[in-house]
């Protein structure tokens, strides 16, 4: 017998010895461990040996449905149908089954007579799926008041940190830590919540806690990995990204998270050598789109780069990053009239820092164009040292929630200059301080600078929800922000609560 064929050999011979008995008991640690696809096996792998052990059956649908497997789930309910099971247990499993599909309505229906917390989970998600926030809302609040349950109060609070309460999350994150504090998605939705609300060792306190209790799941090692990249301890992250390749090598955002490293390490044969497979797949404007135009730049393929970033700069022309690449490849490309005029709107901003300002002066220079000059001395000011002070300062700021903070910074900046990201900047802390009479007034300065601006249109709405003033005009700029960056999870988040309220 060829070697090749023997650990295979003998791992599926000891599974096979496994009885069924061993299997459910497996699948039920398993379970308790949220390693729902090692219990799907499991219990798949039992029900081979049994057809008809409805305990197996019950389970493998439970896991299923916990993978989001709504065709395996309808499959095991039939069979528990056709066992003679019946009850409204099993009509709750059918109508999630019927959700995850997509089959909203139906599922709805299935528990209209049902008052339990999980008929009113179901009913709360298809809600969310309509887009019906404040339908989604009162579902999540009658199934609270029905009594509540850990599945129901986990969905809750990812529901409230993903339209942006964060109070609310935190408050759904405590009621799932008394209910079992070492839960993975305890643990996960506490990290989230302390990680958004600026309590970075916490979050990273409860990501480690759920790596060692659940080594077989890359989730808290992604998260915090992700966390270390953006607090600029990149080598960090690296080492939290190997571990999670020896767990789960084909993961996808395990991949996309190892592109973005790779590039921020200057890789950039690493980069074109795992996205190049995938170029007739890579949309300009995705994160790995943007890595592979600048691994092509950085390499020296520079009209290629070109062609990218400047499709890129036309489908989200507000994303600075690609109009400054764009404008670095197009003066590689040896384009320098079309180079400056590219760079000019990031290098004109009171925010603009060395690496804008270099580029500009190289493109203006190339292309003969006097202002150069004045670029190169702007460079050398002691009040770009100062913005740029300030703008670090500000940023820092907002990262730890101290608004206080960050309205004394951006206000200084925005004596500098008018400048619409800085309005928008400050207009954020002041709503977020409750000082909402100037917040208002910043964001609409920062509009009127830029009115096709969805960034703009976005925080003009924002402050009005905050202040909780003029809804509709509120609404109607939160719209008008979404269609214009249709792609924002932050612009929809924002808009269902604007719905809710």
């Amino acid at each position: 017998m060829k070697r090749s064929l023997v650990l295979p050999l003998l791992l599926a011979l000891a599974a096979c010895s496994d009885s069924p008995e061993d299997l459910i008991a497996r699948a039920k640690q398993e379970y308790a461990a949220q390693d729902f696809l090692a219990a799907r096996n499991d219990l798949a792998a039992a029900l081979r040996a049994d057809p008809d052990n409805r305990t197996a059956l019950v389970m493998l649908a439970r896991a299923q449905l916990r993978l989001a497997d709504g065709e395996g789930a309808q499959n095991s309910i039939r069979q528990l149908k056709a066992a003679g099971m019946k009850g409204e247990e099993l009509v709750r499993m059918e109508a999630e089954a019927l959700l995850i599909l997509g089959q909203t309505q139906p599922a709805i229906n299935l528990v209209a007579n049902d008052q339990s917390a999980d008929a009113w989970r179901i009913r709360a998600a298809a809600r969310v799926k309509l887009g019906d926030s404040a339908g989604a809302l009162a579902a999540f609040e009658a199934g609270m008041a029905a009594g509540g349950n850990y599945l129901i109060t986990l969905d809750y609070g990812r529901y409230l940190l993903g339209t942006g309460d964060l109070a609310g999350a935190e408050a759904q994150a405590r009621r799932l830590v008394q209910y079992d504090p070492e839960a993975m998605a305890s643990l996960m939705l506490s990290a989230d919540v302390a990680w958004r609300l600026g309590r970075s060792a916490e979050a990273h306190k409860a990501w480690a806690r759920a790596s060692k209790l659940y080594p077989r799941r890359i989730e808290p090692l992604l998260a915090a990995a992700n966390a270390f990249d953006s607090e600029g301890k990149v080598d960090d992250a690296i080492k939290l990204a190997g571990r999670a390749t020896e767990i789960a090598p084909e993961n996808p955002e395990l991949f996309n998270l190892q592109i973005m490293l790779a590039s921020e390490k200057g890789e950039w044969d690493k980069v074109r050598e795992m996205l190049a497979p995938k170029e007739a797949e890579l949309s300009p404007i995705s994160a790995n789109g943007l890595a592979y135009a600048e691994a092509l730049l950085r390499l020296g393929h520079s009209e290629q780069a070109r062609a990218w970033f400047e499709r890129a700069m036309l489908l989200s022309p507000n994303n600075p990053y690609s109009r400054l690449m764009a404008a670095e490849a197009q003066l590689a490309t040896g384009d320098a009239t079309k180079a400056y005029a590219t760079i000019k709107p990031l290098a004109d901003s009171v925010l603009a820092g060395p690496r804008e300002l270099e580029l500009a002066e190289r493109a203006a220079r190339a292309a003969g164009d006097p202002v150069a000059d004045a670029i190169k001395a702007r460079l050398q000011s002691t009040q770009l040292k100062q913005a740029q002070a300030l703008s670090a300062a500000g940023h820092a700021a907002l990262a730890r929630r101290d608004w206080n903070a960050a309205i004394e910074a951006f206000g200084r900046l925005s004596e500098l200059g008018s400048d619409g990201e800085v309005h928008k900047r400050l207009a954020f802390a002041l709503s977020m301080a409750g000082r909402h009479d100037e917040a208002i007034a910043h964001a609409d300065k920062a509009l009127a600078l830029r009115p096709d601006n969805p960034d703009m249109l976005h925080i003009a709405g924002l402050t009005r929800l905050n202040a909780g003033r003029d809804r509709p005009k509120a609404l109607a700029l939160l719209k008008a922000a979404i269609a214009r960056d249709p792609n924002s999870m932050q612009f929809r988040a924002d808009l269902v609560r604007a719905q809710a309220h």
